[in-house]
């Protein structure tokens, strides 16, 4: 008699509430896509949505500039928020490329992540490697325990298995629990909430829920704000079905808002005003 392991995201999916979640981001994200603009002009939305959602991302990551700004400027080689904001930059313009890579190597496209996020920016032979031993941590606003080195590679290859054996969750399942546990683990030196992010981006875009990635949920996540961000990291965390489901629809609710921008997006193109 043969048997079939165990989908632990689909698992997540059955809890209460997250059906919900689910089911209100798939509307959400068919009505933006259903937009008539989306018909000539999404590249435009495309393009709009990848800067609204580097300047969210590093919004949470302690660079919370006017977007105007972000817009703006060219050279992100000063102080620690501009680095931020170019690393965030870089980021959402690398995700795009990785998809099927993500499909056959997750931790490679990690390690690809950290190494454009910090551009030079950090020691040479820590970048684009989890962490050793003994290794400092730059990641200010998540203040949980940090686990060890040993328990972050025993993780990371366990969710990297997760991705390979493929599940029948939904794709917002997916994103919330890859970006949750990279949180939890902050396998790098530094930026790891930015590669979290933007690894939530990449499977949003690679399951197809978000095709052309103009559903940012990074706006979402930093319109909410970073203490209602955390709070429900906390949740995740927790590991009790309560909490992995105020998780899991929190970073529902960040991709309605990315839609919500993007939608605003879409009706100021179509009125000639963007």
């Amino acid at each position: 008699m043969s048997t079939t392991a165990p989908d632990p995201l689909a698992t997540l999916g059955a809890l209460p509430g997250v059906a919900d979640a689910v089911d209100s981001v798939r509307k959400a994200v068919d009505r933006v896509y259903g937009h008539r603009v989306m018909r000539r002009r999404s590249n435009e939305v495309t393009a709009e949505a990848a800067l609204r959602g580097a300047r969210g991302s590093a919004a949470l990551s302690g660079a919370d500039w006017n977007l105007e700004e972000v817009r703006r400027r060219t050279d992100f080689s000063g102080d620690g928020e501009s680095q931020v904001i170019g690393a965030a930059l870089r980021l959402t313009a690398e995700a795009g490329q990785l998809l099927s890579i993500w499909r056959q190597s997750p931790l490679r496209v990690l390690a690809r992540l950290h190494l454009v996020a910090a551009g030079g920016a950090a020691p040479d032979d820590a970048v684009g490697r989890p962490r050793l031993a003994g290794e400092p941590v730059d990641e200010p606003l998540i203040e949980a325990p940090l686990p060890g080195a040993d328990e972050v590679a025993g993780r990371l290859e366990g969710l990297s298995g997760l991705i390979l054996a493929g599940s029948a969750a939904p794709a917002l399942v997916t994103a919330a629990v890859v970006h949750g546990e990279l949180l939890a683990l902050r396998p790098f030196g530094s930026y790891n909430g930015l590669v979290a992010r933007t690894a939530e981006r990449i499977v949003l875009i690679g399951s197809g829920l978000d095709p052309k990635s103009i559903c940012p949920a990074e706006v979402g996540h930093a319109e909410q704000g970073r203490a209602a961000y955390v709070a429900a990291f906390e949740g995740y965390l927790s590991g009790t079905p309560d909490g992995m489901a105020a998780w899991i629809a929190h970073c529902g609710r960040a991709v309605e808002l990315g839609v919500r921008e993007s939608t605003a997006v879409c009706e100021a193109l179509q009125r000639g005003a963007a």
